[in-house]
């Protein structure tokens, strides 16, 4: 019981405001779920665990759109122009 306490716990430190790449942010919000879907995490537990996940959604988010912005298209001329 004590180590999944310490994976959950290690679940909310990974999902703190430190910037990562869509990939690790992904497997984190995997990791997050696994802990949110555990009958053992308490609501309190669960809650801030949420929390962090919501951040890193939305840090995955702005990521999506700066690179959305980013990407270029080609218009019927031939063109390139900004999506």
């Amino acid at each position: 019981m004590e180590k999944e306490i310490t994976d959950k716990q290690g679940v909310e430190e990974q999902a703190s405001g430190e910037e990562v790449t869509l990939e690790e942010a992904f497997q984190r919000l995997d990791e997050i779920m696994e802990a949110l879907e555990d009958r053992d995490t308490s609501l309190e537990d669960s809650f801030r665990i949420y929390q962090k996940g919501m951040e890193l959604i939305r840090q995955c988010s702005q990521k999506i759109d700066l690179v959305e912005k980013k990407v270029l298209v080609i218009d019927e001329e031939g063109e390139l122009g900004e999506f």
